[in-house]
């Protein structure tokens, strides 16, 4: 059926998912087509880590290498009041805890760069395409775009984020899967280095509901990071990124007000509401849905490129080893890949209570537990606690 002799598979989504899955397949002997919404590539977005399974995926894909050039590195990170002022600074212990001696932590839209550069010579790009319909059979599936022409092919992958056409076409309406936690996420680079804050430096304030962070790490590799509890996640929405986040964040001083002047500047920020993709089944017949459009851990979980970067890895090795029969290989594609990504969103929902605790004294529980951290047996304790969550 496939061009050139080989299998083909349409990949829709040109964002970590799809391109680590496009790059994989290649890698297994098929022919990948991206179809993108989007007019052209995107190359900004907020900091990342890439920890565990993630960092074994990029090593074991060859882009370990690129990606270390990118390597925004170690920071000093400090705990701050609301008018900005230090509380105390978070133990390096904690840090290396959390991290692992096997990390890197770029930029997603470097990330994007670095896995486009790797399969951009392979794989056909539509950009500013959508799908419109897909149809199968026992033989292949047939996916129509929005161009009007239609794509045959041995296996559709739907790596097109939280809001998936395809499992929207395939599987039903995003309501029966989304699972809403009441949160707010907003994150974006910095154009401009903060003021008053050291390069090679974060402030980080954590109050009742509500996290903001800011990080200098010099010009082009500096960043912003809110989070909060919503009344009305659909409204914060539709308001934009800019009023709802001035309003959320508005009272609090330090780099704060700076980066929101920043947001005002930006209409490419990362802003959704926080919420979770639970399904039965991430596949069927010959389309198979991968990343945020399966399962969405949420950036509570602090692990979904990696889980997405990973798990086209798996992904690409099950189809090698069942050839031909491509549901067998979703199936054990999914069976192996299932438990990890139900243990990440699990650990994304106690998250909650870290990103915006419910309390002041959750807020002091949490501060006097890092400060105590240099205490005999107390370091060791929150190690084991943070590397089980890994």
């Amino acid at each position: 059926m496939a061009e050139y002799g080989k299998r083909t598979a349409v990949v829709v989504g040109a964002g970590i998912a799809g391109l680590a899955a496009a790059l994989r397949l290649h890698r297994a002997g098929w022919r990948a087509v991206v179809v993108e919404r989007a007019p052209a590539r995107r190359s900004s977005g907020y900091m990342l880590n890439l920890i565990g399974g993630g960092f074994d995926a990029v090593e074991r894909l060859g882009l370990l290498p690129a990606l270390a050039k990118r390597d925004l590195g170690a920071f000093t990170s400090v705990l701050v009041r609301a008018d900005g002022s230090a509380k105390f600074t978070v133990p390096q212990a904690i840090v290396e805890a959390a991290q692992g001696a096997r990390a890197v932590s770029v930029f997603r839209g470097d990330l994007e760069t670095v896995l486009f550069e790797a399969v951009e010579a392979t794989a056909e790009f539509r950009f500013g395409t959508t799908v419109t319909a897909i149809a199968q059979d026992a033989d292949g599936v047939v996916a129509t775009l929005s161009d009007g022409s239609r794509e045959h092919a041995d296996l559709l992958v739907g790596a097109d984020g939280l809001h998936s056409d395809v499992r929207r076409l395939v599987f039903g309406e995003e309501a029966a899967f989304r699972v809403d936690l009441d949160h707010m996420v907003g994150a974006f680079p910095l154009r401009r280095v903060p003021q008053g804050l050291a390069e090679g430096s974060g402030t980080t304030f954590i109050g009742p509901h509500r996290t903001a962070a800011v990080i200098n790490l010099g010009p082009g590799r500096s960043s912003a990071f809110f989070a909060y509890r919503s009344a009305d996640t659909g409204a914060d929405l539709a308001r934009g990124p800019a009023a709802a986040l001035g309003e959320a964040f508005g009272d609090l001083g330090g780099g704060v007000p700076e980066a929101l002047e920043q947001l005002r500047e930006d209409h490419g920020a990362y802003f959704d509401s926080v919420a979770q993709i639970r399904m039965d089944s991430w596949s069927d017949g010959r389309v198979v849905l991968l990343g945020d459009a399966a399962w969405c851990v949420t950036l509570f979980a602090g692990y979904g490129a990696g889980l997405a970067i990973s798990g086209a890895d798996a992904l690409g090795g099950s189809l090698e080893r069942h050839g031909a029969d491509v549901p067998a290989a979703l199936a054990e594609w999914e069976s192996r890949l299932r438990p990890e990504a139900e243990k990440r969103q699990a650990l994304a929902r106690k998250g909650i209570a870290r990103f915006a605790p419910p309390t002041r004294c959750h807020v002091w529980l949490s501060d006097m537990m890092m400060r105590s951290i240099t205490l005999p047996g107390v370091r060791q304790l929150v190690e084991r606690s943070i590397r089980k969550s890994r």
